[in-house]
């Protein structure tokens, strides 16, 4: 067996867009990702799906969680010849225990490479406008970890030498200690009125900041309940905040958004939100394919010239039925003549992409608009052909054929259950990470049911708001036990993000 490897990887501090390109290659390639607590579980979404994924989170229990607990681990995945990446929040080697990690690797013979992550003490600052240097402030950064007693003996920090120095001074993970930190700065020299500054969760959707000084920051913080994970930083930059700050609030801004719709069509609707100042997750819980069976969509074709109108109910009805046409080399021309009928704006646009004239998309983009918009278009015995998904609803096909149509339903496509991670979703859940979940269509709402069972699933979902993209997807959440507190006017990715606006 080969031996394997082990990449010390930073995850960066806590945006996924700032994990550096070679961490998500390491992540594309890894067999196994071991992961910490202050990893934001959106930056595993880089990995295979068939990658294993072990929480080594330091509030873990026993020896899993230990630090030799974790050496060992790491060791034995690499003996079985796996590509491991051991995932850490900011940078490995900035008060990460990577250093730790990469002796007891280079002692034990296993290859290991390090790949650097932007550490929360430059990015934290940065994403609530403070830099950490400036001509006219300061020429020189200290990094000193915060969880040290300041008040121990044989302290490893010179609080002498760093209190006397004019540079910017940033604590890591020292709320527990803030009062004790500022207290011995003070007595080493430093003013009581040099500003001082606190970011909590830095450059993640849940972000906070609080301005004070070195002799009243500790009180306020006490006051405010301010507590880890939060960057300290002190000197003349920490009074630039309200200048500086870039990170203009916005209508989601603070706010994490699941965005449930099959990838592709996802990523439309993710980039929507993400304007707004949201902070998205992608997690689909459907997927699309071509049918099982194709021969009753080929049976249609080979007919194609017989139908007087083809409807379709979606984008990707359109897609499918364009992608098998193409596959049998039939000619678009032979669609001369049929009436065509798109039960949407998107659904229009992709016919037209085709080069091909709707005849008809209703205003109200349902089902039962169609049928509404339609009948006086139609006569008794026209031919209308349905492409559709194999979860689609009846009502159309029989609503048509009561006004006396002959109608063909045929599967152009599968709606099938993703394959993501539900234990990284559960995880996101429990912890309050996600605060509002986007359902377009009741397949992804089932699915999402499915991946955790009903029982579990209202104690999961208590704080989260749902926003339906329409009501026959609010009725399929209603139905599954889940509250529709948002259902869009319009039912387009578009009127899905306007009705949370309105909403907010």
């Amino acid at each position: 067996m080969s031996k394997g490897i082990v990449y010390l990887v930073g995850a960066g501090p806590g945006d996924p867009g700032l994990i550096t390109v070679k961490g998500i290659q390491c992540l594309e390639k890894a067999d196994v990702i071991v992961y910490d607590r202050l990893v934001n579980p959106q930056v595993l979404s880089f990995a295979s799906p068939e990658a294993g994924k072990i929480f080594m989170g330091k509030k873990t229990t026993g020896l899993a969680g230990t630090q030799d607990g974790i050496n060992s681990l790491l060791i034995g995945l690499a003996g079985e010849g796996k590509t491991v990446v051991r995932l850490k929040g900011g940078d490995p080697f900035i008060f990460g225990r990577g250093g730790e990690e990469a002796e007891a690797l280079a002692e034990a013979g296993v290859p290991f490479e390090v790949v650097p992550g932007v550490t929360s003490a430059v990015a934290a600052p940065a994403y609530a406008g403070i830099p950490l240097t400036h001509r006219s402030h300061a020429s020189s950064v200290t990094i000193v970890t915060g969880n040290e007693d300041p008040d121990k003996e044989n302290s490893m920090i010179a609080w002498d030498k760093i209190a006397a120095g004019p540079g910017t001074l940033v604590f890591l993970m020292g709320m527990a200690n803030l009062k004790a930190i500022c207290g011995q700065l003070i007595k080493h020299g430093r003013s009581g009125e040099t500003p001082a500054a606190l970011i909590r969760w830095g450059t993640w959707a849940e972000q906070e900041f609080l301005q004070g000084t070195l002799a009243d920051i500790a009180l306020q913080a006490e006051r405010e309940n301010f507590k880890n994970p939060a960057v300290i930083v002190i000197g003349g930059v920490a009074g630039l905040h309200k200048k500086l700050w870039w990170l203009k609030k916005k209508p989601f801004t603070g706010r994490r958004i699941l965005v449930t719709r099959e990838a592709q069509q996802g990523e439309g609707l993710a980039r929507l939100l993400t304007e707004q100042g949201g902070e998205v997750i992608v997690f689909p819980t459907i997927a699309i394919a071509g049918p099982d069976d194709s021969s009753p969509l080929d049976q249609a074709l080979d007919r194609i010239g017989q139908f007087n109108w083809i409807i379709f109910t979606s984008k990707n009805g359109v897609k499918f039925f364009f992608k098998r046409m193409n596959e049998r080399l039939i000619d678009i021309r032979d669609l001369k003549g049929i009436k065509l009928a798109a039960i949407g704006p998107k659904t229009r646009e992709a016919l037209e992409e085709h080069g091909l004239r709707v005849a008809l998309t209703p205003s109200v983009y349902i089902a039962e608009e169609v049928v509404a918009s339609i009948k006086d278009m139609i006569k008794t015995g026209d031919r209308i052909l349905l492409p559709r998904s194999d979860k689609a609803r009846k009502f159309l096909k029989e609503a048509l054929a009561g006004l006396g149509a002959e109608v063909e339903e045929v599967i152009a496509y599968r709606t099938c259950t993703a394959g993501g991670d539900p234990d990284y979703l559960r995880r996101m859940l429990e912890q309050g990470l996600i605060h509002l979940i986007t359902f377009a269509s009741p397949s992804a709402v089932h699915n999402f049911v499915q991946l955790f069972g009903g029982s579990e699933l209202p104690a999961l979902m208590r704080n989260i708001q749902v926003a339906c993209i329409g009501p026959v997807t609010a009725q399929a959440a209603a139905e599954s036990g889940l509250r529709a507190d948002i259902v869009a006017r319009e039912y387009t990715s578009e009127g899905l993000v306007e009705a949370i606006l309105r909403s907010n």
